[in-house]
């Protein structure tokens, strides 16, 4: 990158505030008030973003008459629900096709329940009156290489002889750009109905006050230190107090688990991203995007983008960061050299906004897995339920977890439960050094086929015949 271009770029984020757009709003609610003293209940929820609060919610519109409290050990949504880039998606699978790939025989079945998801959400965003900017415009992948194009045009093919293209588009250069336009767009497959926008952080702010409506007790900044058996219950102690339960859902994600046999299962990715100012009329109608879809490049490093209510661009993704021995820590949110490179990347794709400024840049972790998807299991003789795992594609999916993980509680044997999916878990990552150097290794080899049309090296095709990887 010459001197120039690095100054000339840069110098859009020199206002940048280094906070999550998202969460920088007057409109956020007053937290709940801590735990004090001792709580009982029939369902404890430990974790308050998507997954908590959805399965909060969900446990009482089961049953009303169930006591529900939920335990956030900051605020509600602070954390990778109030982070992300607002992309709500029906795949439970981490797309198509990674779960064509790892479960062929269900792809159908996970299709539907998927898209069912999807529906309910949309569904709860009206009968609750969640103000998220909820729209369900769809989303577009986009080639910026040759070979991203012919393979894009290759897999559409395959969904259409497999009958699971239905509402996926092909879109030549000239379509793609009639709906986007940047000079780097080779080709798009258009997915119309199976993704929405929101606003993360006001989907969080707006379960929490269905929630409460329902009567589920919530208490921030209440972390949970520890869990274990009490009786025919659970007992979860706190800073200031302690809560018994029948049964109890942690919906902790990338922070470490009360159970610690699952903790081997996630690591921390860090993930970035910026948010330009408002775009001018002017500015928006050079760039085209009348129907608002989402985007991403289908690069192995890739880029998620989008406009926000009040057409802002949101541009994110590209490095994945795994910091040594998986820690999670404030200090890694905020990474000026990330923010660089893609300021870089976002004029390379939209030259014709050059002179936007970026108000807001900011970065978090993603609980990854091996797999790529959701994983799910129960401890304590089933008085203890789990979900994690999401790798970046939770804001949809923690729904169909949180269902997930009250049927386990339940003892019940339904659809969801008999999945495949559901009853197995992905390989653990081992520990470090060997952590480290197999991701350092992955990421190098991903960036390498990146830039040599897509060849995948001898690594990744063992990583692939194992059914390992490592992603954002």
């Amino acid at each position: 990158m010459a001197p120039s271009a690095m100054t000339r770029w840069t110098t859009s984020l020199s206002e940048a505030q280094p906070v999550p757009y998202w969460l920088d709003d007057p409109g956020k609610p007053h937290p709940e008030p801590a735990l004090t003293g001792a709580e009982t209940c029939d369902l404890l929820v430990v974790g308050g973003g998507y997954s908590g609060l959805w399965t909060a919610l969900i446990a009482k519109e089961r049953d009303p008459q169930r006591e529900v409290v939920l335990l956030e050990g900051r605020e509600v949504g602070w954390a990778a629900s109030g982070r992300n880039g607002g992309f709500c998606a029906a795949s439970l699978t981490h797309g198509l096709a990674n779960g064509l790939t790892r479960w062929p025989d269900e792809i159908r079945k996970l299709e539907e329940l998927g898209a069912r998801n999807l529906d309910e959400i949309e569904a709860a965003v009206a009968r609750y009156s969640l103000d998220c900017d909820f729209e369900r415009s769809g989303e577009i992948d986009v080639a910026t290489e040759p070979h991203q194009a012919a393979e894009l045009g290759e897999w559409h093919e395959e969904l259409r002889e497999r009958g699971l293209a239905d509402g996926i588009e092909f879109l030549d250069a000239d379509a793609v750009r009639e709906q986007v336009d940047s000079p780097t767009f080779l080709a798009g497959l258009h997915d119309r109905r199976g993704v929405a926008m929101l606003h993360p952080a006001k989907l969080a702010w707006g379960l929490k006050r269905a929630c409460l409506r329902l009567g589920v007790r919530v208490y921030e900044h209440t972390p949970a230190l520890a869990l274990k058996a009490y009786g025919a219950g659970m007992a979860v102690r706190t800073p200031y107090g302690s809560v018994r339960a029948r049964k109890v859902a942690l919906a902790t994600n990338i922070f470490p688990n009360l159970v610690k046999r699952v903790r081997a299962y996630t690591v921390p990715v860090y993930d970035y991203a910026l948010m330009t100012e408002p775009l001018s009329a002017d500015q928006l109608a050079s760039v085209g995007w009348k129907n608002r879809q989402g985007l991403g490049d289908s690069a192995n490093q890739f880029h998620y983008f989008r406009l926000s209510a009040d057409n802002r661009i949101l541009w994110g993704g590209y490095d994945a960061i795994y910091p040594y021995g998986g820690r999670v820590r404030a200090e890694y949110d905020d990474r000026p050299e990330t923010y660089a490179k893609l300021a870089g990347h976002f004029f390379t794709c939209f030259p014709q906004l050059e002179g936007v400024r970026f108000t807001h840049a900011w970065g978090g972790a993603i609980d990854t897995c091996s797999r790529f998807s959701a994983f799910f299991g129960t401890a304590h003789h089933g008085k203890v339920a789990y979900a994690a795992g999401y790798t970046g594609l939770g804001v949809g999916a923690t729904r169909f977890g949180a269902d997930v993980m009250l049927d386990l509680l339940a003892g019940e044997r339904t659809e969801r439960t008999e999945l495949e999916m559901v009853r197995k878990k992905p390989l653990p990552f081992p520990p470090e050094p060997f952590a480290w150097t197999g991701i350092a290794l992955t990421k190098w080899s991903l960036a390498r086929a990146d830039a040599h049309g897509g060849r995948r090296n001898l690594w990744l095709k063992t990583m692939d015949k194992l059914g390992l990887g490592f992603d954002s």
